[in-house]
């Protein structure tokens, strides 16, 4: 039996909050819909000050969207060195960074052309 397909704007909002609840900074969701041959429709990119926080935003995000939505990742890597975590929810996947890490592959700069939206936090 084919399980219903989650809302991807439902899927956003349950894998920020997650990011959120754990104070997971620079926020970035780009929108990948408009580029030809993408693997995904969403991006949303992230990073947590040491591995131990990249590894509570992969598990706060885990919970959140279990919770809300009883869905669970596709794939999960990364989670052994927790510099770049990425999380494969098939239309929307998310990278988990270390600040360096993330600079130094720059991932809005690669995907240019998506729209990109940053997320304002409160903290």
């Amino acid at each position: 039996m084919k399980k219903d397909k989650i809302p991807t704007d439902q899927l956003i909002t349950s894998i920020i909050g997650g990011i959120e609840d754990v104070k997971g900074k620079e926020i970035t969701l780009l929108d990948l819909r408009e580029i030809e041959n993408t693997v995904c429709d969403y991006f949303i990119i992230c990073e947590g000050t040491s591995n131990t926080q990249v590894n509570a935003i992969v598990g706060s995000i885990q919970k959140q969207v279990s919770k809300t939505l009883k869905d669970k990742p596709w794939h999960v890597e990364g989670t052994e060195n927790a510099e770049w975590v990425l999380m494969d929810y098939v239309n929307v996947v998310v990278h988990v960074f270390q600040k360096h890490i993330r600079e130094y592959y720059d991932i809005e700069e690669l995907w240019g052309d998506a729209k990109i939206t940053q997320i304002e936090t409160s903290y």
